[in-house]
């Protein structure tokens, strides 16, 4: 037992130095438009296609689990942008969690991972939340690492992928270069196809509507004031890449709870507070990103909002009003809530236009790309 948590602490420590980051490394070619950045890479874990492969190949591999019924696929379906349908996700033991499956396009610029978690700022630190963690149990992996290693080893087809991926390594089948190579999976995952993308970055005047320009203006007015927390080319709070490495904290509350009339969010379920142990952070989270976000319901980090209109009222309102229950309040009048949450009104055309902006940051071609997809499926 003390040796399992001596390695699991190794691990933590080698993800925590991938701190140091370097933009792509030259030999890996990244499918980007012209304008957008460069991801940045840990310095431990240069990008390879063979890395990528690798963890393609286990970030759909049930062997993963513990008990042999969970991959990291099974919360994060690509057709759904990587994301479940699911209010919360439910780990391999059937134990749910407190939030929403994340979408995966372009985690590779977030600048940090998971909706509050501020320590956890590179894909190869998240990943070992899933692995390891028993509050809750997701993929269930504690002190059953050799376990999951052997039948890794005893895979005479993916046995050469490891060896292709981490050339160097006299033992290529192990718990980190199994962290490094869905990291680097995940970090592959971009998705710049979208009608806007064709638009703002390729020049194509046609690959949106008129109703969609008419709702990118009120997306981006100070009426809506959308673009505060989901700004830049990734629609997301925080971001970083290879021209602007060091990532600013982004987190914001949305008035979507207001329990006590002080700002309070539902014990266990409270944000950055949970990690800072201020009143300043009580209900903040990070604002995804909304590429691809019609298809990524339900929506906020309890999923407790379950379509996209019922966002767009939550936000004209200028905060949820939970009108029973132990979760009651008004969000509008909590003092902790973002200035920016203010409340707005849109005629029925306004809401449409706007419905069609975040229609056309759907990537159909990323949802069904085969370099991302399950490899069964190939």
């Amino acid at each position: 037992m003390k040796q399992l948590a001596m390695r699991q602490v190794a691990l933590a420590l080698l993800a925590s130095s991938a701190l140091a980051g370097c933009p792509a490394t030259p030999s890996y070619v990244w499918d980007l438009p012209e304008g957008i950045p460069t991801p940045v890479v840990p310095a431990n874990n240069p990008m390879s296609q063979a890395k990528v492969e690798l963890g393609r190949h286990l970030f759909f591999d049930e062997r993963l689990s513990g008990n042999g019924t969970q991959s990291c696929g099974s919360c994060h379906d690509q057709s759904r942008a990587f994301t479940d349908g699911l209010a919360v996700s439910l780990g391999s033991t059937g134990e749910s969690t407190s939030r929403n499956a994340m979408p995966l396009a372009n985690v590779a610029y977030n600048g940090t991972q998971t909706w509050a978690n501020p320590a956890l700022v590179t894909l190869e630190q998240q990943a070992l939340v899933p692995i390891f963690g028993e509050q809750p149990i997701e993929l269930g992996v504690t002190n059953r690492e050799e376990e999951v290693l052997a039948r890794f080893r005893a895979d005479a087809a993916l046995r050469p992928m490891f060896a292709e991926a981490f050339p160097s390594d006299a033992e290529p089948v192990s718990m980190a270069n199994i962290v490094f190579a869905i990291a680097s999976y995940e970090r592959s995952l971009l998705s710049f196809r979208a009608p806007y993308d064709r638009y703002f970055y390729g020049g194509d005047d046609s690959a949106m509507s008129a109703s969609a320009l008419r709702g990118m203006d009120l997306f981006f007015n100070e009426r809506t004031e959308c673009f505060h927390c989901h700004g830049g080319f990734n629609f997301a709070g925080s971001v970083v890449h290879a021209n602007a490495p060091d990532a600013t904290d982004e987190f914001f509350n949305n008035g979507l709870y207001n329990i006590d009339g002080r700002g309070g969010y539902p014990e266990g379920n409270r944000g950055l507070y949970e990690h800072t142990s201020s009143a300043r952070d009580m209900g903040r989270f990070r604002p995804p990103s909304l590429r691809n976000v019609t298809r990524t319901a339900p929506y906020m980090h309890d999923g407790s909002i379950a379509t996209l209109d019922g966002v767009l009222d939550h936000y004209a309102a200028g905060g949820r009003t939970v009108t029973e229950g132990p979760n009651a309040g008004i969000g509008s009048e909590s003092p902790l809530k973002n200035i920016f949450i203010h409340g707005f009104t849109l005629t029925t055309e306004e809401r449409a236009d706007l419905m069609a902006f975040l229609e056309a940051l759907t990537d159909e071609e990323f949802l069904r790309d085969p370099r991302f997809q399950d490899p069964a499926r190939d």
